[in-house]
Order: C-alpha cells, then structure tokens, then sequence
C-alpha cells in the first residue's frame, strides 16, 4: 500500500491518537477486526459481543447528530 496521507487516509483525535478513515479501509478492502472508529464494513469481523456494541454506540452517535442538526 502507497504512503498514508494524512486528512485522506487518516487524522489525529483530540487525543492525539491516530486514527484510520473509512477511504482508508475501503481501499484495504475488508473488516479487520479490530473495531476501528470508521469501519465502513460493519465490523464484520469483530467478534460478538464486542460487535452488536459497536453497533449500538455507532447508531447512538448517529441519532445524536440527527437531532443537533434538527435543532438549528
């Protein structure tokens, strides 16, 4: 795989933790497991329970998205 870029393959938090985005792991191309913020493939392969978890906490901030937006 090419050299990372950073604000395309990838960005820092406010921790000043790394983290891969979804271009990222398209381009990888599969899940792999770890539970990684921006898994575009569902954590496929993250295993249960950790999974169905990832899931919920995803959807939550989802919904809290839709509702600030709603409100402005």
């Amino acid at each position: 795989m090419a050299k990372l870029k950073e604000g395309i393959d990838y960005y820092y938090d406010e921790q000043d933790n790394m983290v891969l985005t979804a271009s990222y792991h398209l381009a990888k191309g599969y899940c792999c497991g770890y539970g990684c913020r921006h898994c575009p493939y569902n954590y496929e392969a993250v295993p249960e329970p950790r999974r169905t978890l990832l899931l919920k906490e995803r959807s939550n901030a989802r919904q809290k998205t839709n509702t600030t937006s709603q409100n402005r």
